[in-house]
Formats: C-alpha cells, sequence, structure tokens
C-alpha cells in the first residue's frame, strides 16, 4: 500500500519548513488564475481575518481552509501535483504584502515582514532568509512566463511591460493591499498575520507521481486534472532540452496542442490524448501485439522511461498523424478524392470510434514520403471496414468484441498485408435473419450509422458537410401513426427503412408533419416575410419529394428490403460473405 503523509498545516507552518522546497514541474499547464479568482480569494480572507470589517473580535483559534496542496517527493523537491494556483497566488499574495513592510519599524510590522521573509525565500543554519533562494520554482514548458513570475518574488517589481497573469494578479494584489492600509491602517499587520497562521491548507505527500496523480484525480472535481500528455510532455521537453531544441519543441507542442483542440473532441481525456492513443495503435501493431486487453495511455508509453518519447521521430510521427486527422475533418480536396471524403463522411457515423485506430494505423503504415495515399487501395480498406465494423455491430455489439479481429488486421497492415478478416466472414442469410429482428431504434448508433451508409449508396448524393448536424428523421412521422393509427404493424414506425438522415435545422420544423407537407421542408422555400429556408442535402428525400404523393406503410416495408439486400451485396462486394 502506497503511503501518504497527511498533516493539516497552516500557510506559515508549511511555507516555512525546512522541507518545503516546492517545483512546479515541468509537465504542468501554465498558471491560469485571473483577476476573479484571485478577487474571490482575497474578499474571502479578508471577511475571516478582519470580521465585520473589525467590528467584531477576531478568534484566534479560528480557522479558513484553503484546500489541499498534493505533492511527491523528487529527490530533494516537493513536486506539485494538485494546489500550483493556490500555492502560486499565495506566493504573489505574500510578496505584495511583504513589499509593503519595507520602511515599517514597529514591533507588529518587523515580526510580519520577517514571518512572510521565511515563508518566501529560504534559510540559512541560523534561520536567516537567504534572499537569493526561493521556496518555489517553475519549470512548466509552455510557460512562457514563468521566469516573470520568479523575478516578481525576488523583486516585488512589476513594469508595465509585464502584460503576464503572474503580474496582472501582482498588482490586483498590490492595489487591495493599498486600499486597506489606507481604510485600516491599525490593523495592517494584522491581516497578512492571520493569513499565515490561521488559514490552513491540506498537504498531502505521496511517495511516488503515481500516487500524487491518483489522489489529485480523486480529490479534484474542479478545473482540469493532469492528462496522461501533460506527462508526456515533460518527458518530450527533457528530451528535446538535452539536444538543444527546447525553444522548438515548445513551439511544435503548442501548435500540435491547439491542432488537437480544434479537431479531437473525445468523450474522455484530452483532445492531445486522443492523438496519442491513435498512434499508440500504430506503434501496437508494430510490436505485434494482438491481445484485446489494451493497456492505459500511460502505461504503455512508460515503458523502459519512456523510451518511445526520447526517440525524436515520434514527436514528427505525431504531427503528421495530426495533420492527416486535421485534413479528414476539414474534408480536404486536395488530400482526398471525393469518393474517400464520402467514406469518411459515413464512417463518422459509426457505431463506436474503433475505426479511427485502424485507419490511423493504414495511413501510418501506408503514407508515402508526401503523406499521401494510394487512392484506389485507401478507398477498398475504407469500404471493407465500413462494412465489417457495422455488421459486427449487430453480431457482436460492444467495441470489445471488435478488438479481437480489428487488432489482428492491424498487425496484418503493419506486416504489410491485406485486411480480409479471413476467419470472420459473414454468412448471408444469417446477417439477413440478424437484421430482421434488430431493433433499430434511435438511441442505438448503428442506426444513424447504417442510413449515414444508405445515403451514400445513391450515386447522386454529393458530400455532405462534417460541420452540418444531422438527426434520425422519420418520413412516416411517429405521431401520425399516433393520431391516424394507420399501419397495421406499429413497430414498422421505427423501421430502419422509415429512417433517414435530415439536417437538424429542418428535422426541428418539419418532424411533425404529414408526408405532404414535409415535401417544402426537404425542397425548401421561401416564408411569408421573404426569408429562403434552404432544403435537405439528402437526395433521396429530394427524390421521394418529387416522385412521391405519400410514403405509406408498404413504401417503408420496400424501402427497408431495398436496404438491407444492397448492404448484403456491399459485404459481398467487398469479400466479407463466406
Amino acid at each position: 500500500m502506497s503511503k501518504l503523509n497527511v498533516d493539516q498545516k497552516t500557510i506559515k507552518d508549511l511555507f516555512q519548513s525546512k522541507k518545503s522546497d516546492f517545483l512546479i514541474p515541468d509537465y504542468q499547464r501554465p498558471y491560469a488564475w485571473g483577476e476573479a479568482e484571485c478577487r474571490t480569494l482575497w474578499d474571502d480572507i479578508f471577511s475571516f481575518a478582519i470580521p465585520d470589517e473589525g467590528k467584531t473580535e477576531f478568534d484566534s483559534n479560528s480557522e479558513y481552509f484553503l484546500g489541499p496542496i498534493v505533492t511527491f517527493r523528487n529527490e530533494d523537491k516537493l513536486e506539485v501535483i494538485d494546489g500550483q494556483q493556490r500555492l502560486t497566488t499565495l506566493m504573489l499574495l505574500l510578496r505584495a504584502f511583504y513589499s509593503k513592510f519595507g520602511h515599517m519599524q514597529d514591533k507588529a510590522s518587523i515580526s510580519t515582514k520577517q514571518n512572510i521573509e521565511k515563508c518566501l525565500w529560504k534559510t540559512d543554519e541560523f534561520g536567516e532568509p537567504d534572499m537569493s533562494q526561493l521556496k518555489i520554482d517553475s519549470e512548466v514548458a509552455t510557460d512562457n512566463d514563468k521566469e516573470e513570475f520568479l523575478e516578481i518574488l525576488r523583486t516585488g517589481i512589476v513594469n508595465k511591460e509585464m502584460k503576464s497573469k503572474y503580474a496582472c494578479n501582482f498588482r490586483f494584489f498590490q492595489n487591495n493591499i493599498d486600499e486597506f492600509l489606507s481604510k485600516y491602517p491599525t490593523y495592517f499587520a494584522y491581516l497578512p498575520t492571520r493569513i499565515m497562521n490561521n488559514c490552513i491548507l491540506l498537504p498531502i505527500e505521496a511517495e511516488s507521481q503515481d500516487t500524487a496523480l491518483r489522489i489529485f484525480s480523486t480529490l479534484n472535481d474542479r478545473g482540469k486534472p493532469l492528462s496522461d500528455a501533460d506527462i508526456f510532455k515533460a518527458q518530450f521537453y527533457k528530451h528535446f532540452s538535452k539536444l538543444g531544441k527546447k525553444e522548438e519543441f515548445i513551439a511544435q507542442w503548442k501548435k500540435l496542442e491547439e491542432l488537437c483542440e480544434r479537431i479531437f473532441h473525445p468523450i474522455s481525456g484530452t483532445p492531445m490524448d486522443e492523438l496519442f492513443t491513435r498512434y499508440m495503435y500504430f506503434v501496437r501493431a508494430k510490436m505485434g501485439i494482438v491481445s484485446s486487453t489494451t493497456e492505459a495511455l500511460r502505461k504503455f508509453y512508460e515503458k523502459n522511461s519512456y523510451a518511445l518519447l526520447k526517440d525524436t521521430n515520434t514527436l514528427t510521427e505525431l504531427i503528421v498523424l495530426a495533420e492527416f486527422w486535421e485534413d479528414v475533418s476539414n474534408q480536404d480536396t486536395e488530400r482526398f478524392s471525393n469518393r474517400v471524403l464520402k467514406q469518411f463522411f459515413v464512417l463518422n457515423y459509426a457505431p463506436n470510434g474503433m475505426w479511427t485506430y485502424f485507419v490511423s494505423v493504414y495511413f501510418m503504415q501506408n503514407k508515402d514520403d508526401e503523406g499521401l495515399l494510394d487512392d484506389e487501395k485507401f478507398y477498398t480498406f475504407l469500404q471493407k471496414i465500413t462494412g465489417f465494423i457495422w455488421t459486427y455491430a449487430i453480431t457482436n455489439p460492444g467495441v470489445n468484441a471488435l478488438r479481437t479481429p480489428v487488432y489482428a488486421e492491424m498487425v496484418n497492415i503493419v506486416n504489410d498485408k491485406p485486411v480480409e478478416f479471413s476467419k470472420y466472414k459473414f454468412d448471408a442469410d444469417t446477417i439477413r435473419s440478424m437484421f430482421d429482428n434488430f431493433s433499430f431504434n434511435n438511441a442505438r448508433p448503428i442506426t444513424k450509422a447504417m442510413i449515414a451508409w444508405w445515403a451514400y449508396q445513391n450515386d447522386k448524393q454529393p458530400l455532405l458537410s462534417l460541420e452540418t448536424t444531422f438527426e434520425i428523421e422519420h418520413i412516416y412521422a411517429r405521431n401520425r401513426n399516433e393520431k391516424e393509427n394507420s399501419l397495421t404493424d406499429a413497430r414498422n414506425v421505427e423501421s430502419l427503412g422509415n429512417k433517414a438522415l435530415l439536417e437538424k435545422r429542418i428535422n426541428i420544423r418539419a418532424s411533425d408533419y404529414r408526408f405532404t407537407d414535409k415535401k417544402k421542408y426537404y425542397e425548401g422555400f421561401t416564408n411569408s416575410k421573404g426569408q429562403i429556408k434552404e432544403g435537405t442535402g439528402v437526395v433521396e428525400l429530394l427524390d421521394l419529394t418529387a416522385t412521391s404523393a405519400d410514403f405509406t406503410e408498404n413504401d417503408i416495408i420496400d424501402r427497408y428490403k431495398k436496404m438491407i439486400d444492397c448492404f448484403i451485396n456491399y459485404l459481398q462486394k467487398n469479400s466479407l460473405i463466406k
């Protein structure tokens, strides 16, 4: 069991301890508190330390809890995992107070000044502060202002050129301290003293980084916890610093973060974590790993002391992979053919995210020197994985079941073998029976996946935008049957044959109309105010509008049969049927 040192302490006891030598590590995010957070801190502390603006006597035994500080001992430093924001801000606050005591010679002021000194600077064996050694240091790789923070602590000076959050917050505290001094001069020494003596922190010192991170994840219900990518950044930073390329790395990493923020929107983890995950599957495949048990992201990359992250090529390949997915997201016509982009649109509605890992492996293995793929081979690959993933979602629901066949094919890809799913061919009659008995309700991702696939079986269907929100349209409206009771089998209203993709902006208006009324929304129209309401981009719905006076139960049944026949043929064409 991991050992923890947990002991509630006042700011004075914690900061003045000989063992307190805080390090904000390179993998932390830059300082983020602004004036709003500083004002909340100031107002709360002031109300506690000077109750009722000095009209109520202060209880010297009272305490104000500021929160935990989670660290682990890294050699002679306390590496800060949680509490960076409050720790940094408290240091700025104390330094702002310290500057005001410079020429005050009364006993209370001298005593307070000396106590602040021992909170900010290390002391020698005689207990005297060494003004050259601060009690906190920052190595945050992507914080260009960290030196400004340390300079403010050293000198207590902020000039007009300083625009960092550190400088802004320091000025905020200076202004509030000035106001406090002018309004309550007799209480001036009391406020910082009560902050140091009665404001409480909960330092939690873990024996390892892993333990500290787990504690942080448990405690932290606000803000952003450290991600795996933050830890990986530290390893890259150290590697490139040794190569003399620290600034180059910081610039690359920042651009990569911004790129990932634009293109990845994972359900869990950060956008950068998602990129590392996609790249991990390529590395796993090259290692020949076919096990369906997937290691946690950090566990995978930390092997052999993060050897993979100490390889300069890794960052280069991550950038190349991110740029590929950016072009997928932007539907880039220079990189991809129209048919490939259409296939990507369909895959965007896949019943699970496994396809993104699959495609990442294919791309990393088969790209040429310019990062391009052979269009014919790539299109064939995309069609095959679409058919397989869609069918597996019916026959073996759940992404876990999909891992076994897909992981094996990932290894085949990196060994330049074709993707065939040779051990997992489907039986046409069994597939048809399973589809007939499957409930395609809207809550199941495979429902939208199937109708997205079906939309592009129409050769006239142009490429739709990934930025457009599509919903599931019931061509025969659900409440129509409730009102008319015209279906012989009420379940047909939820049949796949009654569903299509439709832009959300249209679906909201058209959802409750009869088919004859819906037609104008599908086609688009000009309203009474002269505003043009655009129609749908889904060609099948436009064809129905042009050729059909109504959409009946027989139409639902016929359309469903066409969809399933077409899908079975699609599987046959892609060599997925026994």
